[in-house]
């Protein structure tokens, strides 16, 4: 069953070999509206764990020419916020290791200063100035501000199965392995982005929630999640639905497997699965996902025995971000990772080669970027 909670899962992982050379996010994104103005606009949260065993008073930085030339590996919390759409912007703030608390159990627990994330709650703020942004490249980030104070409610899971279970996590034989616990997530609470407040309510926030955890990044990287999702054939929105993709290259210790994605899609009560590691439902996967001067398109098409899901999706450049991560050995590989909360397009679900409904997605999370080799 994919809509299996396990908090277990989303516990830190930085022990043994990935505490030396290893990351751990938690990911949050959810859509407000202006308390002013009334105009949607959406936002995401993470907190980004790497290299405990490195850790030092002061955040250490992978990108510093000195660190680079000395093989100094970064070592830190990134509180990393932003927004998507006109005013788009990723903030990062970062804190050493010595200045934060992280619990090692279920349920999981970060605070650094006035930053903090659980299961059910989120706090923090960042502000950037332009000449900070400017002065200060290692930190991968824009100018601005934003303060939040949320609560989540994360309803439908994607349990990916026995890869993330507890042995395979002890072995830490995936390069990037993925939980998503709160699929689909209410958020409530509000947001001051840039001195605007945005007010944040369960029915409207089309929220998620996960988490990855390795050594390195896969590429290409693709993802893609909505549970802003209508159905075409009766009109009906459909309150309790929500589907995932992600995935792109994934690698158990020395092995790439190339072109697989994971997905899920909970579609009112019925479960849909597309997981190419459970090999007795003969999981098939084509994929493309194209750039134009506008915009990037995502086309996934997957089918087991049984079912098969069709999606088709764009988002706007003018709406995306290059998102900015460096990888736990000091690498920054990615630097057309496009990332966009305000993806929207079409899911076709079949069951039986019969077809189940053609659905409309809006609100759609979604990420494309790849590096050479």
């Amino acid at each position: 069953m994919i809509n299996r909670h396990d908090i277990t899962r989303d516990q830190c992982q930085l022990f043994g070999r990935q505490a030396k050379c290893g990351y751990d996010w938690w990911w949050h994104s959810f859509t407000g509206r202006n308390a002013r103005t009334g105009e949607e606009k959406p936002f995401f949260i993470e907190f980004f764990l790497c290299n405990p065993a490195y850790g030092k008073e002061e955040p250490v930085f992978g990108q510093l020419k000195e660190n680079q030339k000395r093989g100094i590996k970064p070592s830190y919390l990134m509180v990393k916020a932003g927004a998507w759409g006109k005013d788009k912007a990723q903030l990062h703030r970062f804190f050493g290791w010595k200045q934060i608390k992280v619990s090692m159990k279920a349920p999981y627990r970060i605070k650094a200063a006035d930053c903090a994330a659980t299961e059910k709650r989120l706090q923090g703020r960042i502000r950037i100035t332009e000449e900070e942004a400017a002065a200060h490249p290692e930190w991968m980030c824009d100018a601005g501000s934003m303060e939040w104070d949320l609560h989540i409610n994360k309803q439908i899971a994607y349990n990916v199965g026995y890869g993330a279970s507890a042995p395979m996590r002890l072995l830490q034989a995936f390069e990037m392995f993925w939980h998503a616990e709160g699929m689909k997530s209410a958020y409530s609470g509000e947001v001051i982005w840039n001195g605007e407040k945005y007010i944040i309510s369960p029915n409207s926030s089309y929220g998620y929630a996960d988490k990855n955890w390795g050594q390195d990044f896969t590429s290409p990287w693709v993802w893609i999640s909505s549970c802003n999702l209508t159905s075409e054939l009766t009109g009906k929105k459909l309150k309790n639905s929500v589907f995932d993709i992600g995935g792109g290259r994934p690698k158990i210790g020395p092995v790439a497997l190339p072109r697989k994605l994971l997905s899920a899609f909970w579609y009112e009560g019925q479960a849909f699965e597309f997981n190419f590691s459970k090999f007795w439902t003969g999981t098939r996967t084509e994929f493309e996902c194209k750039e134009t001067d506008t915009q990037i398109i995502w086309q996934v098409e997957q089918s087991t025995w049984r079912n098969r899901m069709v999606t088709e999706l764009v988002c706007d450049k003018a709406d995306m971000l290059h998102v900015n991560y460096e990888a736990p050995n000091g690498k920054k590989r990615h630097n057309r990772l496009w990332n966009g909360g305000n993806g929207r397009g079409r899911v076709w679900l079949y069951r039986d080669g019969r077809l189940i409904d053609r659905i409309r997605v809006e609100n759609a999370g979604c990420e494309y970027g790849e590096y050479d080799k």
